[in-house]
């Protein structure tokens, strides 16, 4: 089985999990899209109004930000693969809660098992929490990259971040500077 088809595999039981806490109230799926051979993997914490729609994760007003951003460092959607923790969109896009996180938890590591990325980009302070506990706020750790279990990992604001305080447009753009240099660091191209 190729790495493409484990994904939809993934993807495939995530639609007959009826057992998962947001499912009902779900217009669709959001399990992630890109490439299945991707060396990095960018994680959100859950779906909004947009991608519960159109079933595309980062597919609204902060994911043609994060369009820039990639284009700032010469990738596009199809060179990485964009996911979210929680893979349905809580009602009134409030935090999931803690059990809600962890019903959603065996879809990422699957999805993080089959793709193998090289570097997992984090953003906000939800996907931080969750990936990289006790390490610090997002505020101190944005643009930084930790090793963890052979894995690299790299903190940035959540792209939604910059739609609601304009000043952090730059600093992301910045971030995505040295993600760019670390990509480049570790030999990753598209």
């Amino acid at each position: 089985m190729t790495k493409e088809q484990k994904l939809k595999s993934i993807a495939d039981t995530l639609a007959k999990d009826m057992s998962l806490p947001l499912k009902e109230g779900a217009t669709n799926d959001v399990p992630g899209t890109g490439s299945a051979n991707a060396d990095v993997v960018f994680i959100g914490e859950a779906p909004g109004k947009h991608e519960d729609e159109k079933g595309v994760p980062f597919c609204g007003a902060a994911g043609k930000f994060l369009d820039e951003l990639l284009a700032s460092i010469d990738l596009t959607r199809e060179d990485v693969f964009i996911t979210n923790i929680v893979k349905h969109r809580p009602p009134e896009n409030r935090d999931p809660k803690p059990e809600e996180v962890q019903a959603y938890w065996p879809y990422l590591e699957q999805q993080l098992a089959v793709i193998e990325p090289k570097v997992i980009v984090v953003l906000g302070r939800h996907s931080l929490a969750r990936l990289m506990p006790g390490l610090g706020t997002i505020s101190m750790l944005h643009g930084r990259a930790f090793k963890k279990q052979n894995r690299t990992y790299m903190a940035l604001y959540h792209p939604a971040v910059a739609l609601y305080n304009g000043g952090m447009r730059k600093v992301l753009l910045e971030d995505f500077q040295k993600l760019g240099i670390l990509l480049k660091k570790l030999n990753i191209k598209k």
